[in-house]
């Protein structure tokens, strides 16, 4: 059986192929009616878009990387269904990582990313990533955008939220309702993630005239599991807290279900607060109180400003901050 060809469309049709061509593109050079009577042939006889032939013409392939650093994590999750939404609109699609914080993998990824032709990349870096590493990614070809974590003097278009802002923000409102034994738990200082929401932690306190608590912060993976063990280290030493903050809704998912097996009960017993305002903290027991961090905005920038790099553009290379929401709700109670 032969292969169907754009040749065997304008055939059938008695078009030209570069008709059919523009019109499989939406192009608005061909009239609407014969867009949609070329698709619609098309599609009734099978037609399948030949990428690699167009990469020929083009010299792009419309794949890019997408690297993530755990994908079972709603959050990223959440970005990467507006990176492809963003990309769609574009006819780009994309191939994912899930890296797990093992810059190996990273590398091994950007390798097979560089042998099949992909335009470009849009990273969550690894821990350990450096601004040399992405120097030479580009250096190779591969234009990068980073989502979600900087790397300090990477010259790359970055986007995330205003950690933090944010922070500072849903620690300011425990402190409001009266909170201070306060734990903080989730995430590592070795990302600029960590990081600043640490900091908005501490300059909550700062701003309310209050001493930090006399607690450890306790460095976890984002993951419901990590929050669930994290309850029984808080409650093993001494006094509990009146709140825990945690640096993602997955960890607060987690300590919630920590708290129950230990007979307290989240909101009522001890304030818990997440981060990133995943789908499931508005519908969890009690509905969590959180931050929007737009995810969903920053996944759109990403993929947009990864876009203008591959046709030319330059955009603008200071980190792109996205201003956060604090989502009040029944987690946390006046004391």
């Amino acid at each position: 059986m032969s292969k169907i060809t754009l040749s065997t469309i304008a055939s059938n049709l008695n078009v030209s192929t570069a008709t059919v061509s523009l019109a499989l593109r939406d192009s608005p050079l061909v009239a609407e009616a014969t867009r949609n009577r070329i698709r619609e042939h098309a599609a009734e006889i099978g037609y399948v878009y030949d990428r690699r032939a167009a990469s020929l013409r083009t010299q792009r392939s419309d794949i890019v990387g997408v690297l993530v650093r755990d994908i079972i994590n709603p959050f990223f999750a959440e970005i990467l269904r507006s990176i492809e939404a963003e990309l769609g609109t574009n006819r780009q699609t994309f191939i994912l990582c899930n890296h797990g914080d093992d810059i190996t993998l990273q590398s091994d990824f950007i390798s097979t990313l560089m042998q099949f032709g992909a335009d470009g990349v849009i990273m969550s870096p690894s821990v350990g990533t450096d601004a040399e590493d992405i120097a030479r990614i580009e250096a190779a070809g591969l234009p990068v955008t980073l989502v979600a974590r900087t790397v300090e003097n990477a010259s790359v278009p970055a986007f995330l939220g205003h950690d933090e802002a944010g922070f500072h923000l849903v620690t300011r409102h425990l402190i409001e309702q009266g909170h201070k034994d306060i734990v903080l738990i989730g995430g590592t200082r070795q990302t600029s993630t960590g990081r600043a929401r640490r900091k908005g932690f501490a300059n909550a306190f700062e701003e309310a005239g209050l001493p930090l608590p006399d607690r450890t912060d306790l460095e976890t993976p984002y993951s419901r599991t990590a929050g669930f063990k994290a309850v029984e280290q808080i409650l093993q030493h001494g006094k509990p807290p009146s709140a825990i903050a945690c640096c993602s809704d997955t960890v607060a998912l987690g300590v919630m279900h920590g708290l129950r097996r230990r007979g307290l009960e989240p909101g009522r017993d001890m304030a818990v607060t997440g981060y990133d305002d995943i789908e499931e903290a508005s519908i969890s027991a009690p509905p969590l109180t959180t931050v929007n961090d737009g995810h969903d905005e920053i996944g759109h920038l990403a993929a947009r400003a990864l876009y203008a790099k591959i046709t030319g553009e330059k955009p603008d290379t200071e980190p792109v901050l996205i201003e956060p929401r604090l989502i009040v709700r029944e987690s946390v109670q006046k004391l």
